[in-house]
């Protein structure tokens, strides 16, 4: 395991409900890679409690860059999460020129449930897109590729033949590899699939149904993800390992009655993360 591996973490923290940095930070830590935080808000909750207080860091993320730039630091990866503002955008693309060499993740965090969130704005997804041209790989989950590709919320779920052509769609957007996130297959159930455009292969992991909707589980996923990825996984690995370590918080979660708001229970699975115990099947798509 190379322990040198760093990555610039561009998200929001938000003091309750367990997302963004408060999940990224210690789930990337337990897997050897270091975390360097670069906050573009702060949230007193997220936003799926309703009332929050926020504060806008956009002016930091600018600030931030040029310090690291003056201190010579050096990046492995790029990750970005939820922005705050169109703007952000502008500063996440200066983070990715800065670093060409590193992993560029984008996490395009635009909404659920096949409805945008209410901090999020026309602008902001007018120029997502360009986020999204300039990634590595991004990890939209099925309401968030909807809003990428034009497409209505497919509620009912789409068909493997549906999936690989919105996973090429997307990928043609820019990004060599695209992971979406709980996408319902028809008869398959909830799924999480990629592509990867350099050897044209599509995988999905395939997860139990549970029952309940956590906050921050698409954080939780893509953080393992990203660590896998830097360590060495190959995509279908990664994948496998962020959907057996969902597993395991979202059931705990779901055993104790946790509300959905609260997110999952993770930090007493943070051992496995470096153990890279069982991991949950993965198979073509």
């Amino acid at each position: 395991m190379d322990r040198r591996k760093c990555v610039a973490a561009i998200h929001d923290i938000s003091g309750l409900g367990k997302c963004s940095l408060s999940v990224i930070l210690p789930v990337l830590s337990a897997m050897g890679v270091q975390v360097c935080p670069v906050p573009t808000a702060v949230l007193s909750a997220h936003t799926g409690y309703g009332d929050f207080v926020m504060r806008d860091l956009t002016d930091f993320i600018s600030d931030a860059l040029e310090h690291y730039k003056k201190l010579g630091q050096h990046f492995d990866c790029v990750y970005s999460g939820f922005l705050a503002s169109a703007e952000q955008i502008d500063h996440c693309l200066d983070f990715l020129s800065a670093y060409p060499q590193a992993l560029k993740v984008v996490d395009p965090v635009m909404g659920d449930n096949g409805k945008p969130y209410r901090t999020f704005t026309d602008e902001l997804c007018r120029k997502m897109s360009r986020l999204v041209k300039a990634a590595d790989i991004i990890t939209p989950n099925l309401t968030e590729a909807a809003i990428l590709l034009g497409e209505p919320y497919p509620a009912a779920g789409l068909n493997a033949r549906e999936v690989r052509s919105w996973l090429v769609r997307l990928s043609q957007l820019g990004p060599r590899t695209v992971v979406i996130t709980g996408a319902e297959i028809s008869g398959k159930g909830i799924s999480s699939v990629g592509f990867d455009s350099k050897n044209s292969s599509f995988w999905k992991v395939v997860s139990d149904y549970v029952p309940a909707k956590y906050s921050g589980c698409g954080d939780l996923y893509t953080a393992v993800l990203t660590g896998g990825l830097l360590l060495g996984d190959s995509l279908p690995i990664a994948m496998s390992r962020a959907a057996g370590f969902a597993k395991l918080a979202i059931k705990t979660a779901y055993s104790y009655g946790v509300s959905k708001n609260d997110g999952v229970m993770f930090e007493q699975h943070l051992p496995w993360l470096a153990e890279y115990s069982e991991l949950s099947d993965f198979e073509p798509l």
